[in-house]
């Protein structure tokens, strides 16, 4: 699995995939590397992170989603626990 975090604050990478261009350049190694999923991540979970409500999470996401639906048969899963999220994701190829 690998893991894709989509935000600026990661304790991960530091906001390396914040672009959604450098975001799926990223998944599609990742797919290319061997990963079976990878996982869209659109809020940090680091300890003291601040919460990021549903259309922020949208827009750092789907991009990234439908374009790697697009470009590869790797299976993508969303990391949030906000339903409109889980729902936008599922609509643009999950």
């Amino acid at each position: 699995m690998g893991i894709l975090n989509v935000t600026p604050d990661s304790f991960s990478d530091g906001g390396k995939f914040l672009n959604p261009d450098n975001a799926v350049e990223q998944g599609l190694k990742m797919a290319a590397d061997g990963a079976a999923i990878i996982d869209v991540g659109p809020e940090s979970t680091r300890p003291g992170a601040e919460p990021v409500d549903a259309a922020e999470q949208i827009r750092r996401a789907i991009p990234v989603i439908e374009s790697l639906a697009k470009k590869t048969k790797v299976c993508i899963s969303i990391d949030t626990t906000n339903y409109e999220v889980a729902k936008a994701a599922l609509d643009v190829g999950l």
